[in-house]
């Protein structure tokens, strides 16, 4: 089903709405946790729920290796097999198998799993069925993501390529029976840094026609002052009443920059990476409990932030609970983490609406930058 973007309100060209799929409605500017495997790391479909998750990520080529997307459509599907209601958007895997160097032709890419060793093929044939089977409700087509820095020579034949299965991808998901009634499939612009390859692989996906569209193959070490060019490329190219999805960011400066410059929907492993880690995004910017500062404090984690499912205990107890590798910690400060960086969507929608954005992204520089 093509994925509709519903306008409620815009301030200059950052924009807040709802998405409307085969699935239901979401709002947005929104971020998704991302749940490789089938699950955020520490927590349930029950938590994401509860913390206002609207939209999850989880990754086609884990899935696919294990349990295997037979058994996740014999389980119910993705929504019966991890048991979340909300939306549930499936990466094709391109970036994970493209970062395990594989064997790529102009017909798909050959990679090694981190599971067994074993090889396995994927085409963007074979991705729009794995998808299809796994059942969630967007998917989005196998692309060729480049490393940064790349060549010139390097970024084209990934942006020529990612057109070619571009156009393969829609082809095949519009001759499934089921799959077009029941999901939307997504298209991914490549490009780099590179401004006019951005624009001609964002031109390319939208002839093509897609249900929405993505940027990929940025936030990848590149500085922002080169990134966010390459985001206005796609974006005033992209049409305006469909989804926008920036791959792969979750650093608050750079999603605020993002939405300013029109992107309805971000997902990245950085929150949850960080808790893991004992590192909290907090009202005033990072806060790493590890510290030995914090070993006496008696504080809550994050008083400009009321809500934060970790106040109810002090950032030493926190502290303490790394220090001794209790697996508790790393679900608190998880909670946490994705509670805030949803708590930012929701204030980042209401900013729009009041026409108050320019505040809020003044705000988050001035803490974050």
């Amino acid at each position: 089903m093509r994925a509709r973007f519903e306008p409620v309100a815009t301030e200059g060209a950052a924009r807040t709405g709802r998405v409307r799929t085969a699935h239901g409605i979401f709002d947005t500017p929104c971020f998704m946790p991302v749940g490789t495997r089938g699950a955020v790391k520490h927590l349930s479909s029950v938590d994401l729920s509860e913390l206002g998750a609207q939209v999850v990520l989880a990754n086609t080529y884990h899935l696919m290796l294990r349990p295997g997307a037979e058994t996740v459509a014999a389980l119910g599907g993705l929504h019966g097999f991890t048991g979340f209601d909300g939306h549930l958007l499936t990466d094709s895997g391109g970036f994970q198998i493209f970062s395990l160097d594989p064997k790529v032709d102009d017909d798909g890419a050959v990679f090694t799993s981190t599971y067994d060793g074993g090889e396995h093929r994927l085409t963007p044939e074979s991705a729009v069925d794995t998808q299809a089977l796994i059942g969630a409700d967007i998917q989005m087509v196998l692309d060729v993501c480049s490393a940064l820095p790349a060549t010139t020579s390097t970024l084209a034949t990934a942006v020529d390529r990612t057109a070619d299965w571009a156009v393969r991808a829609r082809r095949h998901f519009l001759d499934h029976l089921d799959a077009p009634r029941r999901q939307s499939l997504f298209g991914i612009a490549q490009g780099g840094t590179d401004i006019e390859l951005r624009k001609r692989s964002a031109e390319a996906t939208v002839a093509t026609g897609f249900d929405g569209y993505a940027i990929g193959g940025l936030s990848v070490g590149e500085g922002r002052d080169d990134m966010l060019p390459a985001i206005t490329a796609c974006t005033d190219i992209f049409p305006a009443d469909q989804p926008r999805y920036f791959m792969g960011l979750g650093d608050p400066v750079g999603i605020v920059e993002s939405v300013a410059r029109g992107v309805d929907m971000f997902d990245c492993v950085l929150p949850t990476r960080l808790a893991r880690h004992g590192t909290l995004l907090t009202s005033g910017g990072r806060v790493n409990l590890r510290r030995a500062e914090y070993a006496a404090d008696d504080e809550p984690l994050d008083a400009g932030f009321p809500a934060s499912p970790a106040n109810r205990w002090s950032k030493g107890y926190l502290r303490h609970l790394l220090q001794v590798g209790e697996p508790t910690a790393a679900r608190i400060c998880t909670l946490h983490n994705v509670a805030w960086l949803l708590d930012l969507m929701a204030r980042t929608r209401t900013a729009i609406a009041a026409g108050t954005f320019a505040d809020l992204r003044a705000d988050v520089h001035r803490i974050w930058s």
